[in-house]
């Protein structure tokens, strides 16, 4: 057993999305954490002050939550409906809140009683921010009218009746403290100012308006609605920049990295897309559990918060990078240095001998050559190797079928054992670098535990699933091997064409005979 050769890893081609630097910032961060709140996440926002806080509204509650905390830090309840959005003051000291019932209220982060309420709007509240001068609040609702309000004197200063159809959505700008944007279900959106008593500038986004986004220059304006997220070039009255339909559903939300280089869009398709501002192109995509209402990031894109209609809040935060040593391990000399001294050098006549080192075998291996078949099998069926590294399992699998023992590895398995086999062989089947080998195992567990069918209400499920996906695959390579042939026919006749006489009419009228070279 002196001369064991280890079994060969096959390597296969690296299947996925290709690795940029988008893909490596956008994914260095930790497992999310989920936090289950009492209703849809209609809202959230962080606070743009450390220690950066963030809002969330859910039901009839406003939760504030620390940047790593999973217990809410202060709940703000005194509504008498649902609350539908909450937004910080730039300070971070104040928060403002729009509810159900059209009332629009102002808290103070350090209290818990609403220091001020506004009154006029009669039906829900779904947008509300602060103006560039922190001492007016914008508001729209679902009574197709956007308020302005003075917060030192609780008064309604102006009131805009231009849309015709539920406000939904709005933001101010970060400069002008005169000009806001809202949205609207008749399918437009509007610029006010407060100096002219109208808006001024109105486009047509074509579908019920979700969210808008001035970018912080105020030039630029993103707006989300249907399945589109539409840029605005507002210096030149609204023209259309680009449209965006990477989406399968209606887009939910917008917001905008730190940097302001990348803009981001969730949906109700479960996903949200990153675009970079300067080619508009999807750069990364994040997966979710359930549709998207609402996401934010935290200053730096330190914290990406994602709300969803089934009440989960996922937060994730950035990976910290790990600290260097500040001083480089010294290395120790080599053996040599001891004999020679440290400034020999090498000789022409000199012979260099190295020590060869010891490969050690993996347990896998070590399993093989003792004829350990199946404690071979399940070294590879363990989560770690089936999820980080399935071609190891699989050219196991392929070792073992050589051999001619993978029926030997496969049988006299118990239900926690083949259900363990069957889940691999369901995950993975269908991927075509894996098919020729699994394909020839999953018919081998079919023709052993066929006999055995109904003692298991699980094992029987998860059998006749990967029955149909023998069938399934099997069948879709029936058809590649037919359109081969058709191709391959196709190829020769054009072959054969080449080489082939070509008639041509002669001067006289008679037909010639004549050879063309290929």
């Amino acid at each position: 057993m002196a001369g064991y050769k280890p079994a060969a890893i096959q390597t296969y081609p690296v299947l996925g999305e290709k690795i940029t630097q988008d893909t490596l910032y956008w994914n260095n961060y930790k497992t999310p954490v989920q936090i289950k709140e009492f209703g849809a996440v209609s809202k959230v926002d962080f606070s743009p002050q450390p220690p950066y806080n963030y809002a969330v509204t859910a039901s009839s509650r406003i939760h504030i939550y620390g940047r790593y905390s999973q217990e809410p830090i202060k709940t703000f309840s005194r509504f008498k409906d649902t609350a539908y959005c909450a937004t910080f003051r730039q300070d971070g000291r104040l928060l403002v809140a729009g509810s159900e019932d059209g009332g629009v209220q102002l808290f103070d982060i350090s209290g818990r009683a609403p220091l001020r309420q506004f009154e006029g709007h009669t039906k829900a509240v779904h947008t509300v921010d602060f103006t560039a001068d922190k001492y007016h609040v914008v508001s729209g609702a679902d009574d197709y009218t956007v308020k302005l309000w003075d917060i030192p004197n609780s008064k309604e200063i102006l009131t805009f009746k231009e849309h015709s159809d539920y406000v939904r959505c709005g933001c101010a700008s970060k400069l002008n403290p005169d000009l806001f944007v809202t949205g609207s279900y008749d399918h437009t959106v509007k610029m006010f100012d407060a100096r002219t008593n109208k808006s001024v500038i109105s486009v047509e986004h074509g579908q019920p308006v979700e969210s808008v986004l001035l970018f912080p220059s105020g030039s630029l304006l993103a707006s989300a609605g249907g399945r589109y997220v539409k840029i605005w070039d507002m210096l030149k009255g609204g023209q259309l920049l680009v449209s965006l339909k990477n989406h399968h559903k209606t887009v939910t939300c917008l917001y905008l990295s730190s940097s302001g280089q990348r803009l981001l869009s969730g949906s109700l398709d479960r996903k949200v897309k990153v675009y970079s501002t300067t080619s508009y192109k999807v750069v990364h995509s994040f997966d979710y559990a359930a549709s998207i209402l609402s996401l934010a990031l935290a200053h730096e894109d330190e914290t990406i918060v994602v709300g969803m209609t089934n009440g989960i809040l996922s937060v994730k935060h950035r990976k910290s990078e790990a600290k260097k040593d500040s001083l480089p391990r010294r290395r120790r000399p080599a053996y040599r240095t001891f004999i020679k001294g440290k400034n020999y050098m090498k000789q022409r006549d000199d012979i260099l001998i190295n020590r060869p080192s010891k490969k050690h075998l993996e347990l896998y291996d070590r399993d093989l050559k003792n004829f350990r078949v199946s404690k071979a099998l399940d070294r590879v069926l363990e989560p770690s190797c089936t999820i980080k590294t399935p071609e190891i399992t699989v050219s196991i699998i392929k070792e073992l079928n050589r051999r001619g023992v993978l029926a030997n590895a496969l049988a006299g398995r118990d239900e926690k054992e083949i259900s363990r086999v069957l889940n691999f062989l369901i995950r993975n089947l269908s991927q075509p670098r894996f098919a020729p080998v699994l394909i020839n195992a999953a018919e081998i567990i079919i023709d052993i535990y066929l006999p055995v069918i109904g003692q298991s209400p699980v094992v029987d499920k998860k059998f006749l699933l990967l029955q149909g996906l023998v069938e399934k695959e099997i069948d879709y390579q029936r058809e590649l091997l037919e359109t081969l042939g058709m191709m391959d026919m196709l190829f020769a006749t054009m072959t054969r064409k080449e080489s082939t006489s070509v008639l041509q009419h002669a001067s006289d009228g008679f037909l010639e005979n004549k050879k063309m070279e290929s």
